[in-house]
């Protein structure tokens, strides 16, 4: 072949026939549309910084406010929102900015526990249930099937009505209710990862069933839990919430934004911030979590933010 034929031919040739070994290089230009070069969504960025000032409203509210979210000034009743009250004030004079700062921690406190025990509960039952124990199998998926007929609220109430009111009995209940989210996905998991070929490879090589589990199962099952449960988080809340409502959690006057919500709803007509303010921030630490686990979602699953 002369040089002058060679040279056409790498002319004609189309990008998919060039060697493998001299790949195409990336413009510069074009390193910014990565997923791993893009900035944060606005939406995300603020759910961030709203948790943060949550996570300061738990560790030290008084960094926030320096009113007693338990001693009030009846003189100062039913108080709007102005300078000396960001919040206005409650029907026995309480400042309200307070009481939802203090609150932050019930609430949060509360959700999260009872978050994990739903995330514990649901991955030892379906790790159970994925493994090749058929009858094991069996039991777990009908316990999932029957905590899952019942909603979850009602099926709290169901548990508080058998163990009783308070705080960490909403906890328990709350977890409870939420085993089935957490057992199905890690059954499906986990019966995925097991038949996969390394997990067959490493069992072929002679390792023993403890080191296939800890080294090469566990690891892959629970890489997606910290999405699911960093979701469940703000739903958890949400129930805490609903229950204190009911009056099943948290008593008055502990400042938790459900008690907050109940204790509005009497002067709702002629003060409307004992309660928006508190339902407001439960509405905006759900869409806060939702957004950021639907987000990590996005950029585990190789999705464009």
């Amino acid at each position: 072949m002369t040089l002058s034929s060679a040279r056409s031919t790498v002319r004609s040739a189309r990008p998919s026939e060039i060697p493998a070994e001299h790949p195409t290089p990336v413009p510069p230009e074009n390193l910014a549309w990565y997923p791993a070069r893009q900035p944060l969504p606005l939406g995300v960025k603020l759910s961030l910084g709203f948790l943060l000032v949550l996570l300061v409203a738990l560790a030290v509210p008084q960094l926030l406010t320096s009113y007693d979210p338990l001693s009030g000034d009846i003189s100062q009743s039913l108080q709007a929102p102005g300078a000396a009250h960001w919040f206005g004030t409650d029907r026995l004079g309480r400042d309200v900015f307070a009481r939802v700062i203090h609150g932050a921690r019930y609430s949060l406190l509360i959700g999260i526990a009872g978050m994990l025990i739903s995330l514990v509960l649901g991955v030892v039952l379906g790790i159970i249930a994925g493994m090749k124990n058929r009858w094991l199998d069996e039991i777990a998926s009908r316990i999932f099937d029957v905590l899952s007929a019942f909603p979850g609220v009602l099926l709290a109430l169901l548990v508080i009505a058998l163990i009783g009111p308070g705080m960490i009995n909403v906890a328990i209940a709350i977890g409870i209710a939420g085993i089935p989210k957490f057992g199905r996905m890690v059954r499906s998991q986990t019966q995925l990862v097991r038949k996969a070929d390394y997990v067959t490879h490493a069992s072929f090589y002679g390792k023993s069933r403890a080191q296939i589990f800890y080294k090469h199962l566990l690891p892959n099952v629970m890489v997606a839990i910290p999405i699911l449960a960093t979701i469940d988080i703000g739903s958890s809340i949400m129930a805490v919430s609903g229950l204190s409502f009911l009056g099943l959690g948290p008593q008055p006057p502990t400042p938790e934004w459900g008690v907050m919500l109940a204790e509005g709803r009497d002067v709702l007509r002629t003060a409307w911030w004992p309660s928006v303010f508190p339902g407001a921030a439960i509405t905006l630490t759900v869409i806060a979590f939702s957004l950021i686990g639907s987000h990590v979602q996005r950029r585990f699953e190789g999705r464009q933010p």
